[in-house]
């Protein structure tokens, strides 16, 4: 499928807004472990996600790293845009968690269309506000929730995501998304494990029992 099935307002979009994108557009394929956007000083320009998983962390002074949300097939990525948005005042890194092929409008064509169209305008605030409500909720996971339960949920959001009980993931790719050590997140898997929740293995995790997961996840 073409660009244009990608970019939500493509029909809202003036016949010369719609040739500048299209005269400028180009499309990328990178491999899983690709970092595509490093902090506000790197501005690549809008990512429109065409198939694969792009994953947006911070980092914390220590080095640690956090997940804040993930992008899919027809998202699109803002943060790599991030000079277009002055407003915007932590570094987010944006890494290709899986093989991904994408299309990157320039950030200069991107400012201009912001500029001149209402449709781009509204529908830019309304990715930005889904993207805040995404941060406030992992701000209220952090706050709130001890870390078994966030595991627990976290093990299961990614078996959804991936469609299998079978999880091909290390225990520091874990600690990694929910910005926490490696040796806590070891603790909580045994933990889980003696309980009958999940089967641990050489880089895997396999669900076991999803609604006792669910279960502590709750409560």
């Amino acid at each position: 499928m073409d660009f244009q099935n990608y970019f939500p307002i493509w029909n809202q979009l003036t016949d010369a807004q719609q040739g500048r994108i299209l005269g400028s557009l180009t499309r990328r394929q990178v491999e899983k472990g690709t970092v595509l956007h490093n902090g506000s000083a790197d501005c690549a320009g809008l990512l429109v996600v065409k198939s694969g998983r792009l994953r947006a962390y911070i980092l914390s002074d220590e080095g640690r790293e956090i997940t804040l949300y993930r992008l899919f097939d027809r998202d699109i990525c803002l943060f790599s845009a991030s000079c277009v948005m002055r407003s915007v005042q932590f570094d987010v890194t944006i890494e290709a968690e899986k093989d991904t092929q994408f299309w990157v409008i320039p950030a200069e064509v991107y400012r201009q269309l912001l500029e001149e169209s209402a449709p781009a305008a509204n529908y830019n605030s309304e990715v930005m506000a889904a993207r805040f409500s995404e941060v406030m909720w992992l701000v209220e996971q952090i706050m709130w929730k001890s870390m078994d339960k966030r595991v627990a949920a976290f093990l299961l959001e990614e078996s959804a995501i991936e469609g299998t009980r079978l999880l091909k993931l290390t225990h520091e790719a874990i600690a990694n998304h929910l910005g926490t050590h490696r040796e806590v997140v070891t603790r909580m898997l045994r933990y889980f494990q003696n309980e009958g929740m999940v089967k641990l293995s050489r880089g895997a995790v396999e669900l076991r029992d999803e609604k006792k997961l669910a279960a502590l996840g709750r409560a």
